[in-house]
């Protein structure tokens, strides 16, 4: 059974009172586990359809399920709560706090979820040394490489045991091998944990990694392919 679904989704904008399709007739299901790359080229709508399917945006029609869920029918603090229990972000820009430590980064999360300190302190120490940055753990993010900083990102997106993570160009403000090291450590916990990975990305190094490739042009798929 599909975890994640997007049925006849559409997202218009208005650009100076003229209508611009963003996304037209995209239907798609995500199986626990998969490792999903969302491609296609500038424009194509790839980001905007990870936005509608972390619930950020609203779709201009259509639905999109996670679990039993259906994004809207929630309203906007019920949506908050669910995205913060059931999804893991990763952005290109890292988005980490920086006036707190990697630990602390990780941490916040599960502090507004309510998790107990003993777990959390557990949880934070544990996927820190996964993702190769234990080290770094009492480390801000100004002294941390961007390589560094998005390792963090990825512990804070994944320690909350979400449903998905969802993923906006993680390599882009990467170079290749610190980005490619990055999709490795992303595809190990895929495997070894079970965690769902989507990402929006034009990144080669992503699309060669995927399991499976949806490919956007012009708002719509075009290819959908398992590896």
């Amino acid at each position: 059974m599909s975890i994640l679904r997007a049925v006849e989704l559409e997202k218009i904008y208005q650009d100076k009172g003229i209508p611009v399709i963003a996304l037209k007739d995209v239907n798609f299901g995500v199986e626990e586990g998969e490792f999903l790359a969302i491609a296609g080229p500038s424009g194509s709508g790839k980001t905007t359809l990870l936005n509608l399917l972390g619930g950020l945006d609203e779709p201009t029609s259509g639905k999109v399920y996670l679990g039993n869920t259906e994004l809207g029918s929630l309203n906007k603090n019920q949506l908050a709560e669910f995205r913060l229990r059931k999804i893991g972000f990763v952005f290109q820009a890292y988005n980490l706090i920086p006036v707190l430590t990697a630990e602390e980064n990780v941490e916040f999360v599960m502090m507004l979820q309510g998790v107990i300190s003993s777990e959390r302190k557990k949880r934070v120490g544990r996927i820190l040394e996964e993702l190769g940055i234990g080290d770094y753990a009492h480390r801000r993010p100004n002294k941390m490489s961007g390589g560094q900083q998005q390792r963090v990102a990825v512990a804070r997106a994944i320690v909350s045991e979400p449903l998905v993570v969802l993923a906006d160009e993680p390599t882009a403000n990467l170079d290749s091998k610190t980005g490619s090291i990055l999709l490795d450590l992303m595809a190990d916990m895929n495997k070894k944990k079970g965690i769902t990975f989507i990402f929006s990305s034009h990144d080669k190094m992503v699309m060669q990694r995927a399991r499976r490739l949806i490919i956007l042009q012009d708002g719509k798929i075009v290819i959908d392919e398992v590896k």
